[in-house]
């Protein structure tokens, strides 16, 4: 049952000599920066902070300022920082870091912080440029302005309060609108009114910096308690918030060159060009390309005026990535440039590749160089500058990216002989930098939301890839987070979506709810955790969540048919997908057999974990009830098998299948008298009868061929589903849909890591066995593939599974570590002298191999 093995440890601390010995995740609980409890941070005697005002409009930012005198060599400074919504801490000039990380409102991360390495003997000044967003973007949901720091300085505390200088920034526009629905900052900086220097200590102060204001917020209090005006929302304090550290590491950090530049354009502006930037006015320009090609010479390039045209530069990167495109521009003053980055631009195409939810900044030049950063980071391969209002040449340079990506201990190591599926699983990892960073996303480049269902399948190569515990331990809090007084999880949370819905739907004004499938599949993400670390620290704040959750899906059971309904449900909706069903009411039998899965498994498993004897029996017997309908409802006698449609076969004159349901039959054995022939034959002949899922939901398909050896199946997808993607050749990644359009508004790296999940589940068929992953399972499946090289992280160190060969003449190695004891399955036939566990009925013998085994097995089946 492969969504319910999620590989999971214990919130460690990784040291740098693991990488070199091999050895993993060494047991220490981290102290500082990853801690998973929900203890709260006190932060006290600092004061929140704010510059004087009584109200904050959306996307101001306010810099604050402290000048500090050390009279003798420094030892340590270290502390913690935070700000609603965003900040940028800078000291003497130098960038330190950027945060926070998304978070609930009401269970606000502060970030450890240590500048110890930019101060200096004599006068420094400790800066950061906090913006407030407002009115809600995709990672940020709502809250109250204000910034809270303490640091220790060899002993001495340096907090915010009213004596701290702040300045209204008025190069960027307070008030300025929101760059689409889930996107908050659509960034105008004019460089001629900011007061460069600031954050140095040879600034000299006017009269618009004022001493900030310290508001009513207790510092063990996240921002939502500090009284100040909020008018876009008016929502007044929750006494109940509470301060955290950090659970995760500080985002990572690294400089990438620009590749080339591939398209110069003159643009013949028909109109202000300001006109189209706000409102997309069509035909609003003529275009010519610029020949031949400016030179770009040592990263740089001149352009000369034409006649008041502008100019339009397109670059390219080597693959997609996350972080802030950067550049210099020698120009004079009042010189205009518009950054737009995308995803995914053809050559050719539109000239503007203003065709991706208005991802633009504009920056307005002061005389001479300037450098220019968007505040907020962007996913992106291509970066277009636009620049226009210039009468002189103006000189481009230095134009690059400094990535963001989570600090993972370990890199995977994955080898494998066929250069497509080679190709594929390098796109899902560089897909996974992009898409799990501080929060588990879908999509950096749209909505950054949080999701669980379709979302959390990223999970599954943290563990077992990357060895990565402390993020998957961050998502099972803050989703869990999102419960609501009736019950059901905002499906992704934390983000200004989903509170947005609660108002559509309440007045039936559109048509996603909060997604009660997604909160199913996270129940199955909270049990995934225990079973492979054994902690229980992350869920103690879960359970009762999903308790109460599961009080919701009781509710949700329609008493003519006995099922869970998926049709006219209020606020929520039923999901599952939005292609491998014709119509919403053939998501019934799906969305059932999913919630009599988790129920009857994850439910009643982690039930009996923290004592609950009553919830697990209540579970248990809710999955049978639930099965027995689904049974009753839509299985064929006949044919053997699950019907979507079969109430409605007759009207809609067809029978339709999908996928989804039928995995999900397979892999929780949810067929009556387990007559699965008929199933896994659709799953794996594909027939035009059923529906198939999106990229991100093809997992359940791979999973339950998977178990049931369908090896060649999942190989010619990877070759001929995956591999033909152009997402993977040109972006290194994985795109959202089997068909991804360039210049629109598809995204190109998203969460649908299915192929790298195949790999460590299906082609090696690496699954914990017990809580804590001391036993484990390893099922290699390696097809026509000659060679398999790769490393299965566990909570004792890596088991090293390389296949070499082809069937009838293939070697495995297998290098177990200690304290990990393995089952390895194998096809009867095999003759090899390990420890016989069981022979089961379908061909294959389980055997046992101890902790610390190195093997070398001849195999003629396999």
């Amino acid at each position: 049952m492969f969504n319910q093995i999620a590989y999971q440890f214990h919130s460690t601390v990784h040291t740098k000599n693991m990488k070199k010995t091999g050895l993993l995740l060494l047991l220490i609980q981290v102290i500082v920066g990853c801690r998973l409890d929900a203890a709260g941070l006190d932060l006290s005697p600092a004061k929140w902070i704010w510059y004087p005002s009584e109200r904050t409009l959306q996307n101001t930012f306010i810099l604050f300022r402290k000048e500090i005198t050390l009279d003798k060599d420094l030892v340590s400074a270290k502390g913690w920082v935070i700000a609603d919504s965003r900040y940028q801490l800078f000291v003497n000039g130098q960038r330190v870091q950027w945060g926070p990380a998304p978070f609930d409102p009401r269970w606000q991360e502060a970030d450890p912080v240590d500048i110890s390495r930019y101060l200096k003997r004599g006068k420094n000044v400790i800066g950061c440029q906090v913006l407030y967003y407002g009115t809600g973007d995709g990672t940020s949901p709502l809250g109250m302005p204000g910034f809270l720091m303490n640091i220790t300085i060899d002993g001495k505390e340096i907090i915010t309060d009213g004596s701290w200088k702040s300045f209204l920034a008025r190069s960027w526009n307070p008030g300025q609108y929101k760059r689409w629905y889930l996107r908050a900052l659509q960034e105008n900086f004019d460089a001629r009114i900011f007061p460069y220097g600031w954050d140095t200590a040879n600034f000299t102060e006017t009269g618009e910096w004022i001493f900030a204001q310290e508001l009513s917020g207790k510092a063990g209090k996240s921002s939502g308690s500090n009284g100040n005006s909020n008018y876009q929302l008016d929502i007044s304090g929750n006494v109940d918030s509470q301060l955290r550290e950090r659970s995760i590491p500080l985002m990572k950090e690294n400089n990438v060159a620009v590749k080339q530049l591939t398209e110069a354009y003159w643009i013949d502006w028909k109109m202000p060009c300001e006109n189209y930037f706000d409102m997309k006015v069509p035909h609003a320009f003529a275009a010519s390309p610029i020949v031949p090609l400016p030179e770009f010479k040592n990263t740089t390039l001149t352009i000369a005026p034409n006649g008041g045209k502008a100019a339009a530069l397109t670059f390219e990167f080597n693959r997609q990535s996350v972080g802030w495109p950067y550049f210099t521009i020698d120009a004079p003053e009042g010189t205009v440039i518009e950054m737009l980055v995308h995803e995914a631009h053809k050559p050719g195409g539109d000239v503007l590749i203003n065709t991706h939810f208005n991802s633009w900044s504009r920056f307005i030049c002061k005389e001479g160089m300037n450098t220019f950063s968007p505040f907020d980071f962007e996913s992106f391969r291509w970066v277009q500058l636009h620049v226009h209002n210039f009468n002189r040449p103006v000189t481009i340079s230095k134009i690059g990216l400094l990535r963001r990506q989570f600090d993972y201990t370990l890199e995977p190591r994955i080898v494998i002989s066929d250069t497509v599926i080679q190709k594929v699983m390098d796109a899902s990892v560089n897909t996974l930098y992009n898409s799990a960073q501080d929060i588990i996303v879908d999509g950096m480049a749209r909505e950054r939301q949080q999701y669980s269902g379709d979302g959390s399948h990223q999970l599954h190569p943290l563990y077992q890839a990357f060895g990565e515990a402390r993020l998957p331990a961050r998502f099972v809090s803050t989703f869990s987070q999102g419960i609501t007084v009736d019950g059901y999880f905002l499906d992704s949370w934390p983000a200004y979506d989903r509170l947005a819905r609660l108002q559509q739907r309440s007045i039936n004004w559109g048509y996603w709810g909060s997604i009660v499938d997604h909160g199913v599949g996270f129940c199955m993400d909270s049990y995934n955790y225990y079973l492979y670390t054994g902690d229980r620290t992350p869920l103690q704040e879960a359970y009762p969540r999903i308790v109460k959750f599961f009080r919701f899906l009781q509710s949700m059971v329609d008493q003519k048919d006995g099922l869970l309904k998926v049709e006219d449900l209020g606020v929520t909706c039923v999901w599952m997908d939005h292609i491998a069903f014709k119509q919403q009411k053939h998501k019934q039998l799906s969305f059932n057999l999913y919630v009599s899965a988790m129920t009857g498994y994850s439910l009643y498993e982690l039930s009996k974990v923290f004592g609950d004897t009553e919830t697990a029996k209540q579970a248990k017997i809710f999955s049978e009830n639930i099965l027995s309908h689904c049974v009753a409802k839509y299985w064929s006698n006949e044919e053997k098998i699950f019907i979507d449609n079969k109430p409605w076969m007759e009207e809609e004159k067809e029978v339709r299948y999908s996928d989804r349901a039928l995995a999900t039959a397979l892999l929780f054995h949810q067929c009556p008298g387990n007559d699965e022939k008929k199933s896994v034959e659709i799953l794996k002949t594909f027939p035009a009868s059923m529906g198939v899922s999106y990229p991100c939901n093809a997992v359940w398909r791979y999973w339950a061929l998977a178990e049931n050896g369908e090896v060649e199946t999942l190989l010619s997808d990877l070759r001929n589903k995956w591999g033909n993607m152009p997402s993977v050749w040109e972006n290194t990644t994985l795109q959202e849909d089997w068909n991804a359009g360039y210049d629109g508004s598809s995204q190109w790296s998203h969460c649908a890591v299915a192929p790298i999940v195949l790999l460590y589940q299906g082609l090696a068929g690496a699954k914990p066995l017990s809580p804590g992953g001391k036993k484990y399972r390893i099922f290699p499946q390696p097809g026509d593939l000659r060679l398999i090289d790769v490393d299965i992280q566990t909570l004792a160190g890596a088991v090293t599974f390389t296949s070499k060969g082809v069937k009838g003449s293939r070697t495995i190695f297998l290098n177990v570590p200690h304290e990990c004891e393995v089952e390895l399955w194998l096809d009867s036939r095999e003759n090899i002298g390990l420890t016989v566990v069981e022979k089961t009925g379908k061909g294959i013998t389980k055997y046992r191999v101890k902790g610390g085994s190195k093997l070398t097995l001849k195999l003629a089946y396999t």
